[in-house]
């Protein structure tokens, strides 16, 4: 991403990492511009919020209809404008659109009322939407992230506004006019392009009543600042250093697959990839091995090639600065067993080991595909290391004694657990962080919730 700036208006340019070119040219909102946004954002909502269930998961499926009709162009402007191969695009574009009618089908039922037995006439808690939700969103999945929140978010009878990363501006349009043109009215769901100084007038503004970020800690910590100056609440989904444990019964065989899979899918760019392999001694050097056998069967190249199983870093100062921290780790003692090499936004599938507290590789979030190994004398050293981290999103324990692994799970200061199989996001169940991770949580019952206000009711007769 450039910013451009002439004397009268900020350009952003969207750019496609595997080649550098300019793929997209996105003018900042004049402020007259951003205030009519508003406007239109707090008239939108004064009808949306008195629409049915019924009305709001009807677009919302003729929506869901219109994402699979159109996955290949969607997939296709995600590779052009972040880098990821084209499989794994489509796969995205798929989700959101099953996560788009599961809320259609879901909201009217968790958004009941709740009877209350008290000793009054008639007690019950009703959940209401409350205004214009404002939305930050990241670039490493461009239709999924804003897809998350945006489906029941608006089901609930609220609307939204969308701050799209600057380098995917293009699938920030192209989700709005995907909006409109499944009839959702104007000032529903709206995109964006601003700066960073005009945030803070965004969240200031009356209609906005809630805001949520998934990026970094540091653009987490400043939006939850501004949120608090103005009274606005907030969820964040933030860093992640997750940790993947394999104890001494694992099926290392299963493990590292789905290693290879949790490390180096989307190229490493993932809040919820694991980063962090806690291997126990009795079977370290085996795993690594299989680890290390997966990994190098990775193809690297072109995200539009069918025949590559990874392209690009979505931009090239966040390749500099992976390959920095892996320089960092090396001078500290880690060890690449594979890997470390870096051509332009390509970086190469890498596996570090002997990596210790202390180091960058252990200590920093490292966000792309570099995985490093851990050894650990037994399952409770294991879990000390897991939870001796600054992040707290994910984990994955890998072990045939489940009960071990249950007593396990409920120790890990994370906030999601998964045993046996591949971490990831569910509509169907809670996700988010603790720790420097965030706070809030996203998808499910739970995640619809954040956005409503919780209305208690008692009528004396």
């Amino acid at each position: 991403m450039k910013k451009v700036l002439t004397k009268t208006t900020t350009i952003f340019n969207s750019i496609h990492p595997y080649d550098q070119s300019i793929v997209g040219e996105y003018a900042a909102l004049t402020d007259a511009e951003l205030k009519k946004k508003l406007t239109l954002s707090a008239k939108a909502y004064q009808y949306w919020r008195t629409t049915t269930f019924d009305h709001r998961a009807n677009l919302m499926h003729r929506l869901a209809a219109i994402l699979h009709r159109d996955n290949e162009k969607l997939a296709h402007l995600v590779t052009l404008e972040m880098g990821k191969i084209i499989s794994e695009s489509r796969a995205e574009v798929s989700k959101s659109a099953a996560h788009t009618a599961f809320y259609a089908e879901h909201t009217e039922g968790w958004l009941k009322d709740q009877i209350i037995k008290t000793e009054a006439h008639r007690s019950f808690v009703t959940f209401d939407p409350i205004g214009c939700i404002f939305a930050i969103m990241p670039w490493n999945f461009p239709i999924w992230q804003v897809m998350r929140y945006a489906a029941p978010t608006i089901m609930a009878g609220n609307v939204t506004i969308l701050k799209h990363a600057p380098t995917v501006f293009g699938c920030a349009e192209a989700i709005e006019k995907a909006f409109l043109e499944a009839g959702f009215p104007e000032g529903i769901f709206q995109s964006i392009v601003i700066d960073i100084p005009s945030v803070d007038r965004v969240i200031a503004a009356d209609i906005v009543q809630g805001v949520t970020l998934t990026g970094s800690e540091y653009a987490g910590s400043q939006v939850a600042a501004l949120a608090g100056k103005y009274i606005k609440k907030s969820v964040l989904e933030l860093g992640g250093s997750d940790a993947f444990i394999v104890l001494a019964d694992a099926d290392l065989d299963k493990a590292a697959k789905i290693a290879t899979q949790s490390r180096m899918i989307n190229a490493g760019q993932a809040c919820n990839c694991a980063k962090r392999f806690i291997i126990v001694e009795a079977v370290f050097d085996a795993f690594l091995e299989r680890f290390k056998h997966h990994v190098q069967q990775i193809k690297l190249g072109n995200p539009f090639d069918e025949s590559n199983q990874m392209g690009s870093l979505a931009r090239f100062d966040l390749a500099e600065k992976l390959e920095n921290q892996v320089k960092i780790s090396i001078q500290n003692g880690a060890v690449a067993v594979l890997g470390s090499e870096r051509q332009g936004c390509l970086y190469e599938p890498t596996l570090l080991r002997g990596v210790k507290k202390g180091m960058v590789a252990f200590d920093e979030e490292m966000f792309g595909p570099v995985a490093a190994v851990i050894s650990a004398k037994n399952e409770a050293e294991a879990l000390t290391l897991a939870n001796n981290h600054r992040y707290g999103l994910d984990a994955s324990i890998w072990t045939t004694d489940l009960e071990l692994a249950y007593r396990m799970a409920r120790q890990l200061d994370v906030g999601n657990v998964f045993v046996n199989t591949l971490v990831r996001s569910d509509s169907r169940m809670p996700f988010g962080g603790v720790k420097k991770s965030g706070f809030g949580r996203e998808l499910s019952e739970v995640g619809l919730k954040e956005w409503v206000n919780c209305k208690t009711v008692v009528m004396e007769a």
